[in-house]
């Protein structure tokens, strides 16, 4: 039997609203990175991130935290789904 993690992640991104126009395809470059919502006067971006393993989510929320323009990076929601599958 082989566990399959699968997880996904909310997160608030705090930026500088000047840094928009670069922090956005940055972000989106990110793989299974989606921008939900975003307001750019406010410098504030949801967005959505999905990873096979909480590691690799992390990686992805660190490189979020490390892109140019970025203030702060919050975790607002966080959803773990296992399936057990039977191998043959």
């Amino acid at each position: 039997m082989m566990n399959n993690e699968w997880h996904v992640s909310g997160l608030l991104v705090q930026a500088r609203p000047a840094a928009f126009s670069q922090l956005v395809p940055a972000l989106l470059a990110i793989p299974e990175t989606e921008i939900a919502a975003q307001d750019r006067e406010q410098g504030k971006l949801a967005v959505v991130m999905q990873a096979a393993h909480s590691r690799a989510l992390l990686e992805k929320i660190e490189s979020a935290r490390n892109l140019e323009g970025v203030l702060a990076v919050s975790l607002v929601y966080h959803q773990q789904d296992e399936q057990g599958e039977v191998m043959p």
